[in-house]
């Protein structure tokens, strides 16, 4: 073997290419042009095109910085218990929750709990080094997550880039197709980036056919209460498993805090596991260990501030209702954005149906246009979507969302006039 001098042994690292979201965001900062509009990055914004601090979330810091016994010590490693208790409560349901099946740690947000799900299922034998399966399309980050932990990556049929809707049939088609006992990465609302989910009653197909082929099912729940103003809503699916069609399977649930309280920047989630019904109880403390392990040896213990903030907000009624009134307001409006922007495009006539627009749920839309189009937008609109053509409508208001609808108008006649060339 030869020998390496340790001034060379970077030489061969590879540079990889940006990554694509936030490099838009980069580009759009520097863009000098005085209107520019940013639907890219899936962050809430207020109809003045600012960010929101949530009133519960305003409260919840009065209350915990005027306690007397506030501080900035460390939480345990699986983190605050008042606030995975509360959020377990919150995606399950109060009605059926059952605590010795729940087995629950915080995370670094959704990401974090994707990857404290792909490392611990890369460490169980018989899921370790599965084929995992994802949407097509998903958020890209679900690729590098499972790559990552050494899980080959395939993708199941979701979104009929055709018709611009759900390609339900084709999907469950092919979850009876594969071999039984597959990982199977589901959305549980607000589908990134489609926005397109499931009817209650294809939920009920789908979860037969998990139940059926033996399935491992993920769900991956980033949005709950914002894609629909409801928290049982937007919990539909997951609650029909736990209670009913998977109750006796074990099953993951990844939960995200960034998007419904506004806690983009503090990293505040939580990861579930949970057992079947009547099973082994002496599993929960295996269970347990193994996640702590997974968490002291990458972030010895995750952070509280945020934590604490989410948990005051889930634990005390006052500012869990003042919750639900922030949820519908911002569901509420980007719901009224999607409404305008499909709204103007039709009375632009713009070549086309934009109907999924409204028939979509959640921060984002699959706008159908592709990566020659968003090229467009940006140059010559300024309007900044990413190269698969979604769009975030929380980046729409007033004040921008008929510009949005020209510049789209302009960029699908262009390209239309260049195909009859």
């Amino acid at each position: 073997m030869s020998y390496i001098k340790t001034s060379d042994v970077f030489n061969s690292v590879q540079q990889l290419p940006p990554d694509a979201l936030f490099n838009l965001k980069a580009r759009l900062s520097k863009d000098p042009r005085p209107l520019k509009v940013d639907l890219g990055i899936g962050a809430y914004r207020d109809n003045n095109g600012k960010p929101w601090v949530l009133p519960s979330v305003v409260k919840a810091e009065k209350l915990i910085t005027s306690d007397p016994n506030y501080n900035h010590e460390y939480l345990g490693i699986s983190g605050l218990p008042q606030l995975t208790k509360a959020a377990a409560k919150t995606i399950i349901g109060h009605a059926n929750f059952d605590h010795d099946r729940i087995i629950s740690v915080q995370s670094l947000s959704g990401t974090g709990a994707l990857h404290i799900a792909s490392k611990f299922l890369s460490i169980i034998p018989t899921t370790k080094s599965k084929t995992v399966y994802i949407s097509d399309p998903t958020w890209i980050n679900h690729v590098n997550i499972f790559e990552n932990e050494g899980f080959k990556v395939e993708k199941y049929p979701y979104w009929d880039y055709e018709n611009k809707c759900l390609n339900f049939d084709a999907m469950l088609s092919y979850f009876q197709s594969i071999e039984n006992g597959g990982i199977i990465l589901l959305h549980a609302c607000a589908h990134n980036p489609t926005g397109m989910d499931p009817t209650e009653t294809q939920w009920r197909q789908i979860l037969d056919v998990m139940h059926e082929k033996d399935h491992f099912v993920l769900f991956d729940s980033a949005y709950q209460g914002f894609a629909s103003g409801s928290l049982e809503k937007d919990a539909f699916a997951i609650r029909l498993a736990v209670n009913e069609k998977l109750r006796d399977s074990c099953l993951l649930i990844c939960q995200s805090f960034a998007k419904n309280v506004g806690m983009y920047g503090e990293r505040v989630g939580c990861f579930h596991v949970v057992l079947p019904e009547g099973g082994n109880p002496s599993v929960s403390t295996s269970v347990l260990s193994q996640l702590n392990k997974i968490t002291r040896s990458e972030v010895s213990n995750p952070p509280a501030y945020g934590a604490k903030i989410v948990s005051t907000i889930l634990t005390n009624e006052e500012l869990t209702n003042q919750w639900h009134k922030d949820l519908i307001t911002m569901s509420g409006r980007i719901k009224e954005m999607r409404y305008k922007l499909r709204d103007h495009l039709v009375t632009l006539k713009t070549p086309g149906n934009w109907d999924h627009i409204v028939q979509q749920c959640g921060m984002f839309s699959f706008t159908g246009l592709n990566s020659e189009m968003a090229q467009r937008l940006e140059k010559k609109h300024a309007v900044y979507i990413t190269g698969n053509g979604r769009a975030s409508i929380a980046g729409l208001n007033e004040g921008n969302v008929e510009y949005v609808a020209k510049a789209i108008d302009e960029v699908v006649r262009h390209f239309q006039e260049q195909s009859k060339l």
